[in-house]
């Protein structure tokens, strides 16, 4: 048997949509847990929507995710000529033909299938038509030439024997009459070429594959096994689509959602192995299989992505949580200076309790990051008369202490609970506002000791 070959086809007109995204890992998966390559191919015929950012987004969004392709990208629109020629073959051989039907004629047959409530299949008009009565006016599209009799099945590794009526799949345009060969043609090459073993994607390509087979078979060419994997719907049950928010890479990527989060995310998505949640990048390597995939849709969860995320912000060294933080700041934030980020570095135990995302921990920070306290407006209201004493009184007792620590910071609090015959609360949200700008954040013990002695003194006098 060949070394497994599976690949990732994009094109690149517009961000990596996650179920691209998702289709991408299971290939790369697939062909490195039977130790084969994984090759992306970027499909850019689509000339006027095709973008270079487009291309460079898709590159970074799988490289962030850790998904590397073996060799060079495979650029389709440098491979149009060979796609042509397989066209000419197909003509010469007789799988295939030119129809002079007018753009007219097409929207006709549509509206009529429209009216008889019928999904449109072009009715062959042209298929054996006559020398003579071929229009000299008219430039011609290139139609395969499908099977009309019997069924054909489809040994699918994930969705089991599809079976469907050949007469069902119409004779589909090979080749447009500005002379572009269309997806179905140029994939079919494209994967013949580049020794495709296995082709995994989404079950919206089943109709597409019973095509491809097709212009396989007429070519005498090897088929790749076909694996078809159910779509990823919302959470009302409609298919995703770039216009959901939420649906691209970037969408998570800028609200800290970290690589191995999403990963474990997808991976888990539509795919499982025995009980197991959490998954090592070796372990998804090792565990992956096309027989734990699902055959029904999976739905988009925005909560288990946050759970996965809080798992691994709880769990991963916090050396290697400070860099993909200070990564997320420098791209979607600010970059922090050397001052601070020794700050933050010394705190991350604390700023990332209860955090769910990088963003999290950046709004957390914020009172460390930021050189001016930026009060809530609400907030600030709180801090009354009564308040600002207890905020003076503070400060002074801070003056006097040469160690402030827990114990230090907790014995005097007390005793102003005692002195004023009140609660924490009332002592330690004024305090929490005059430091941090909002009563809600991190423990006020460690937003003192996080800002030290002299910078907890230079902003209560601000207040007070």
């Amino acid at each position: 048997m060949s070394k497994v070959a599976t690949r990732f086809a994009p094109s690149p007109t517009g961000p990596l949509h996650i179920g691209g995204l998702r289709t991408a890992l299971f290939n790369w998966l697939y062909s490195k847990n039977k130790k084969g390559t994984f090759h992306l191919r970027i499909e850019d015929t689509d000339k006027e929507r095709s973008k270079d950012e487009h291309k460079i987004q898709i590159i970074k969004s799988l490289k962030w995710l850790g998904i590397n392709h073996d060799g060079e990208e495979y650029i389709q629109s440098t491979k149009i000529n060979d796609h042509i020629n397989i066209v000419n073959e197909l003509l010469k051989n007789g799988h295939a033909y030119k129809c002079y039907c007018t753009t007219e004629e097409i929207e006709d047959q549509k509206k009529r299938a429209r009216q008889k409530k019928l999904p449109y299949t072009y009715s062959r008009k042209c298929r054996e038509i006559n020398v003579n009565e071929i229009p000299k006016d008219i430039k011609p599209v290139v139609r395969f030439k499908s099977k009309v009799e019997g069924t054909s099945i489809l040994n699918d590794l994930v969705q089991g024997d599809v079976e469907i009526e050949n007469i069902t799949i119409e004779d589909f345009i090979i080749l447009r009459n500005d002379g572009t060969p269309t997806y179905n043609l140029s994939a079919t090459v494209d994967d013949h070429q580049m020794h495709m073993t296995h082709i995994i994607r989404g079950d919206d390509h089943k109709i597409n594959t019973f095509k491809q087979i097709q212009i396989y078979l007429a070519m005498g060419w090897s088929l790749p096994a076909f694996a078809h994997i159910p779509l990823i719907h919302t959470t009302e049950g409609k298919k995703l689509s770039k216009r959901d928010n939420a649906s691209t890479l970037d969408d998570y990527s800028k609200i800290g959602i970290m690589p191995d989060a999403i990963r474990n995310y997808l991976l888990k998505l539509g795919w499982s192995y025995k009980d197991k949640e959490i998954f090592t990048l070796d372990e998804s390597i090792q565990y992956f299989n096309l027989e734990g995939i699902g055959k029904s849709p999976s739905k988009l969860d925005m909560s288990r992505i946050l759970s996965m995320n809080e798992h691994y912000i709880k769990n991963i060294k916090e050396e290697e949580l400070y860099k993909h933080f200070l990564e997320y700041c420098e791209i979607y934030k600010n970059k922090i200076t050397a001052e601070k980020e020794k700050k933050i570095r010394a705190s991350l135990t604390f700023l990332k309790n209860k955090a769910k995302t990088l963003e999290d921990i950046f709004n957390n920070a914020k009172y460390i990051i930021l050189n001016v306290v930026k009060f809530n407006e609400e907030d600030l209201k709180l801090i009354d008369n009564n308040a600002k004493k207890i905020i003076s009184e503070f400060n002074d007792k801070v003056l006097l202490i040469d160690l402030l620590n827990k114990e230090s910071i907790e014995l005097i609090i007390n005793d102003l609970i005692k002195k004023y015959n009140t609660n924490f609360k009332s002592v330690g949200q004024p305090l929490r506002i005059a430091l941090t700008g909002s009563k809600f954040g991190p423990g006020l013990y460690d937003i003192i000791i996080s800002l030290g002695k002299e910078e907890t003194l230079a902003r209560l006098k601000k207040i007070i």
